[in-house]
């Protein structure tokens, strides 16, 4: 089956994103979130990109134009997924909130629908009865800002189809991602796995009063040549999304409460990263990207 009409389940940051990469790139592309609030939001978040794919890959108007004029928008699921080729599901990083997704989408989505997790933790087995097809569902993660950091990790359950696995792997390619096509299932995939770690450690150092943030990056930035440093990740990854993933770790690592417990503090402040405009910086100027930053 040829995928020609996609559904993005969840118009964050980073539903947003794949949204509009998959529309920029010729699909037909349905944007979907709980209540029009949410859905007006992710119509100004996807029109705020036209600078970034204007200077990361020099994307004229009229591309940037013919991307837009082909997204739908709706706060109605049974719409949304009526005629998917392709549901990807970008909601919350919680699990019980996947569960009741996937429960009410395998009664809605016709029988064609290929269902993906951009889930950055979570495994697709955990899921695959919730779907009804398990042999049609398999996770697919991406990296925030899709257009610049085009990973898309492929992870399948056991009961996942090798046809269906096959192409979701074309369909990455054919909105401009390199498909990292894992063998196993793996919390965390490739990418988390290595990342998760090291943000825990720099949040233990801030949390055990060893450095505050800002010192934190500016060793990684001067010490590795890296454009940001951890905190600076937390911010593009967001707010949110670090405390989800947090808490789904919390029962297997208890001593991670007093990172939640600080993460808490910045969400109750409405200090949600780069999307609210400040998070452990302010944005659009953060200081990590001003001189005087890595001068100490």
């Amino acid at each position: 089956m040829a995928i020609k009409k996609v559904t993005v389940a969840g118009s964050g940051v980073l539903g947003s994103q794949i949204a509009f990469q998959s529309a920029f790139k010729g699909f037909d592309v349905t944007v979907y979130d709980i209540n029009q609030e949410a859905v007006n939001k992710a119509k100004d978040r996807i029109k705020n990109l036209r600078h970034a794919y204007h200077r990361d890959i020099a994307a004229s108007d009229e591309e940037f134009n013919a991307g837009i004029s082909r997204l739908k928008y709706t706060d109605d699921l049974a719409q949304a997924v009526s005629d998917a080729d392709l549901v990807i599901e970008a909601v919350p990083e919680r699990p019980d909130i996947k569960h009741d997704f996937y429960k009410k989408i395998s009664t809605l989505a016709p029988a064609k629908t290929i269902f993906a997790s951009n889930s950055s933790t979570l495994v697709p087995s955990m899921f695959a009865a919730d779907t009804g097809r398990p042999k049609q569902f398999l996770n697919m993660h991406f990296s925030n800002q899709v257009w610049l950091n085009n990973t898309a990790e492929i992870m399948g359950s056991p009961e996942t189809d090798p046809a269906i696995y096959n192409e979701i792997v074309q369909y990455a390619r054919d909105i401009g991602m390199v498909p990292i096509q894992l063998k196993k299932e793996q919390p965390g995939y490739i990418l988390n796995s290595l990342l998760i770690p090291f943000l825990d450690a720099a949040e233990k150092l801030w949390i055990n009063g060893v450095a505050d943030p800002h010192t934190i990056d500016r060793t990684w930035i001067v010490a590795t040549g890296a454009p940001f440093g951890p905190f600076g990740i937390l911010d593009a990854v967001g707010i949110r999304t670090a405390y989800n993933i947090t808490a789904a770790s919390l029962p297997d690592n208890p001593g991670l409460q007093p990172i939640l417990d600080k993460l808490k503090e910045l969400l109750d402040e409405g200090k949600l990263g780069q999307e609210s405009g400040e998070g452990f910086y302010k944005y659009p100027n953060p200081e990590f990207k001003q001189k005087d930053f890595l001068k100490g």
